[in-house]
């Protein structure tokens, strides 16, 4: 349906106090100006995004050299996957950079963060943080209201990948080390920047786990990707809206990188090593690929994930039983608390779409069909 014109929105008259126009002369709370951000040019945006990810590419290639002990643990036959884990740290900083660089997303990320480290927040509610973290970023509870199914596999891919992540940046960087304890024996030490964490058989379960932890992952992520790689292969909905590069080639990187890294698994046990170069060569083009993706495609979501945290943190402490609750100017229903109602008047500002947060969902959108029915219907009579 084609949308109203923008003259057409509710917007109260210039003077009425109940808009929470500024005054003439003055900016809006919630205007950039206002809190001393001039408008940023494009130019300005990169050049700033560009100096954040020089600066954390060098401080992860310092850590990686002191957390490797002046690089004498580090494996030279793992260093593509250093470089790329390098080109990671730069994308993420900077596509990170400028996505705050806008003024929606630098609000939610400073209210976010805020909350999230708020000691005012903390005594008033002081489980909300670790619950929302399980639920919200780590189970991701919000994904089961919309299917059982695609929860499920969403938490496959998930866990698959952190458990992953947990094993292959450490060892990639040398800060992890496994080294024979005995010269014989099956004993093995797992050492942290050089220091002895665990002593344990190779031989025992713990062994088999240490040594098969990627191998699990990949099982994990597996049929998590498959899933999602067949629905936008049959759901209707999905295929109107899917992009290759954008929805598709993160599900065939997860699978190619979980069944490259099992054949390897296969080959050196059951085959003697058999096509092991091959196969390692091609895991190593599909780690890399998929690690320097990360910042400009879909798996950038990751990254943006906590700030969001934060913000349903700030959404569900502005919510006390101290904090009085807006009514929509039009039907006079509660909406929500003012503070979490004023924090969206000012993105709204900020992003020049009106006063709509101040009207509840219903009216919104009857205030939308009327007028459609003014401005644009009438035009076919």
């Amino acid at each position: 349906m084609t949308e109203p014109p923008q003259t057409a929105e509710p917007t109260p008259a210039p003077g009425d106090p109940a808009a929470g126009a500024p005054a003439p002369g003055t900016a809006a709370p919630g205007d950039p100006a206002a809190a001393g951000h001039a408008p940023q040019t494009p130019a300005a945006v990169r050049r700033r995004a560009s100096l954040a990810g020089t600066v954390v590419s060098v401080l992860l290639i310092l850590a990686i050299v002191l957390g490797s002990r002046l690089l004498r643990d580090f494996d030279s036959a793992l260093l593509p996957y250093a470089v790329a884990t390098v080109f990671l740290a730069f994308g993420v900083a900077y596509r990170y950079t400028v996505w705050i660089s806008a003024p929606g997303a630098r609000r939610l990320f400073r209210k976010g963060w805020g909350s999230f480290f708020s000691a005012a927040n903390f005594r008033k509610a002081p489980t909300a943080l670790p619950k929302m973290i399980a639920t919200y970023l780590g189970f991701q509870k919000f994904l089961g209201a919309r299917s059982h199914a695609r929860w499920a596999a969403h938490q496959l891919i998930f866990w698959g990948c952190l458990l992953a992540a947990a094993i292959t940046f450490p060892l990639t960087w040398g800060w992890f080390t496994f080294t024979s304890s005995t010269g014989a024996g099956p004993g093995y030490e797992m050492r942290i920047w050089g220091f002895k964490v665990i002593g344990f058989d190779a031989l025992s379960v713990l062994g088999w786990l240490m040594f098969h932890g990627l191998d699990i992952a990949a099982v994990l992520v597996i049929p998590g990707a498959g899933y999602f790689l067949w629905r936008r292969m049959k759901d209707r909905g999905a295929i109107t809206g899917q992009r290759f590069a954008y929805d598709l080639v993160p599900l065939l990187a997860l699978i190619v990188i979980s069944v490259t890294g099992l054949l390897l698994t296969f080959s050196s046990i059951f085959l003697h090593g058999g096509g092991y170069e091959f196969l390692a060569i091609l895991h190593m083009v599909s780690v890399v690929f998929t690690l320097i993706y990360i910042p400009f495609g879909k798996f950038f979501h990751i990254v943006q994930r906590p700030a969001a945290v934060g913000m349903q943190l700030f959404k569900y402490t502005s919510r006390g039983k101290d904090e009085s609750v807006l009514a929509c100017r039009r039907c006079e229903e509660p909406i929500d608390t003012t503070p979490y109602v004023e924090n969206l008047q000012g993105t709204m500002r900020d992003l020049d779409l009106g006063e709509w947060a101040e009207y509840c969902p219903r009216c919104k959108r009857v205030l939308r069909g009327n007028a459609y029915l003014d401005h644009v219907k009438k035009g076919f009579k």
